[in-house]
């Protein structure tokens, strides 16, 4: 390897052609061509990437940069108070980075659609000066530091751009981005660099493809749950789907909708850590559900990937400990406020930030706990309870002194205790993605009920199916609604991006 070119020699950059700018009055001309550069940028990468693995002779570094698109206003002028989203608030130059567009070729649509009707102002579509790294340049399934070990003798990074930390970080999600003097302010809550990494990670944790997710997840710490989804949603595609299109399981296993199999010859795959499914919908319209597993460093870690592909909703389904003597086991608990002992969040949103309950979405949940239980009004309280629901970092709590924990419980009011659904909620809030609990008493510790295995064996079988069908159920109902009606102006603070 050495004879193709000394470590120590200065390479020369190698890039496409400049892109000139181009102004766009259609949204749908404008994404079309973040598309073409997109694409033309990537293959540029590839294309040199692969010459190089095939021994071609090493001559200079390679670089791509993402499309990027931007409005400027010159006005003050107020647009329609109604909308979370949409607008920018003050005269200047917004831009954003973007990745792959024909995955988000909708949202960004959408979202550029509204931009115009707000303002009056075309969008400019160019190439930023942020590099593709070239790991995100082969997308999905790629394995580029396999393939990388034929260079021996010099750095991947000497010749490639490769992601960069140091620049992928949530600043404008949590409000604390500054733009630079002079700078344009950002037009959206991630970067491209951002929003590729959680892609990746998406795929690492769920083994299913970016391109499955729906609109409307729900999260759950049991398997139980996620075998429930899966029979209801395999016996409504083999009745002809209701709407939806297909289920994808782990693996991207497709069943279509009117067959009672999965497309090909397939084998399950192991599972991997967070296993996701997705029941579609046209327009990205379904369901995702995703098993979490135990503790909120995996509620964090999950929310933080799932948030760039800009969810409509997620909803958290799960068990709980009630804390009140006239809690009954399978008892629900509608979460309408949370107390944050998660400790993963300190960083990023400080404990002293409250977290609101949604109306839209608690009116969904509980008429979704109406309708699937037969309960109404005031009969509802016989079997759900809405109040403080608190989440903690040990699931070992009870083990200890009592005056600690319990007594604080006790302040907060709380009617329940987690470990998953404050977190999910508070990073619902960080990324503006619209949230919601309704969980399951499971056992009751501090009263002597302790989840024996004959009970959680009785438990799971008469309640699991029926808390499953009320998530659903409050799905549905927000699928239902405009996204306008949806997203909350709560989560909106003083400075924000235009993207939703």
């Amino acid at each position: 390897m050495s004879n193709r070119i000394s470590p120590f020699s200065p390479l020369d950059i190698s890039s496409p052609n400049p892109f000139q700018p181009r102004t766009f009055d259609d949204p749908g001309k404008a994404v079309e061509a973040l598309t073409e550069l997109y694409d033309r940028n990537t293959a540029f990468l590839i294309d040199n990437f692969t010459k190089l693995a095939k021994g071609a002779p090493i001559t200079a570094r390679y670089r791509a940069f993402y499309p990027q698109v931007s409005i400027e206003t010159t006005s003050f002028g107020h647009v329609d108070s109604r909308l979370s989203y949409g607008h920018v608030t003050a005269p200047g130059v917004y831009t954003t980075t973007i990745t792959r567009p024909q995955l988000f070729k909708h949202y960004l649509k959408e979202q550029l659609t509204l931009l115009m009707r707000s303002h009056n102002v075309p969008v400019v579509v160019s190439e930023s000066t942020t590099p593709i790294p070239i790991h995100f340049a082969f997308g999905e399934g790629a394995h580029v530091e396999a393939t990388a070990s034929i260079f021996e003798d010099i750095p991947l990074r000497d010749l490639f751009d490769t992601p960069d930390l140091n620049t992928t970080d949530d600043e404008i999600a949590n409000g604390e981005y500054i733009p630079p003097p002079g700078e344009p302010s950002p037009l959206a809550p991630f970067t491209a660099q951002r929003i590729d990494y959680s892609l990746a990670r998406l795929v690492h944790y769920t083994a299913t493809s970016a391109a499955h997710f729906q609109n409307f997840v729900l999260f759950t710490n049991y398997q139980f749950y996620i075998d429930e989804f899966c029979k209801w949603a395999r016996d409504l595609m083999a009745s002809g789907g209701d709407g939806y299109t297909e289920f994808v399981e782990p693996g991207n296993i497709i069943t279509k909708a009117g067959s009672s199999q999965p497309e090909g010859d397939v084998t399950a795959p192991r599972l991997p850590q967070m296993p996701a499914y997705h029941l579609k919908k046209k327009g990205h319209a379904g369901i995702t559900m995703i098993n979490i597993g135990v503790g909120p460093s995996n509620a964090k870690t999950i929310t933080d990937h799932v948030a760039v592909l800009r969810p409509h909703a997620w909803l958290m389904l799960g068990h709980c400990a009630g804390l009140r003597n006239s809690q009954r086991l399978g008892d629900y608990v509608l979460a309408h406020a949370y107390m944050r002992e998660d400790h993963v969040l300190d960083d990023d949103l400080p404990v002293w930030v409250p977290i609101p309950a949604l109306a839209e979405v608690q009116v969904a949940l509980e008429a979704a706990v109406a309708e699937i239980t037969g309960y109404e009004g005031f009969e509802l309280k016989r079997i759900m309870r809405t109040g403080t629901v608190g989440t903690i970092d040990n699931r070992n709590w009870e083990l200890r002194d009592q005056a600690g924990p319990v007594k604080r419980l006790s302040q907060a009011r709380a009617v329940a205790l987690d470990m998953e659904s404050a977190t999910i909620a508070a990073n619902g809030f960080r990324f503006r993605v619209p949230y919601g609990t309704l969980l399951c008493v499971s056992d009751k510790p501090l009263h002597g009920e302790l989840k024996l295995p004959g009970m959680a064996t009785a438990f799971y079988r008469t309640q699991v199916n029926q808390h499953l069908q009320i998530g659903i159920r409050a799905i549905q109902k927000l699928a239902a609604m405009p996204p306008e009606a949806l997203h909350s102006r709560k989560l909106r603070s003083f400075f924000e991006t235009a993207f939703q």
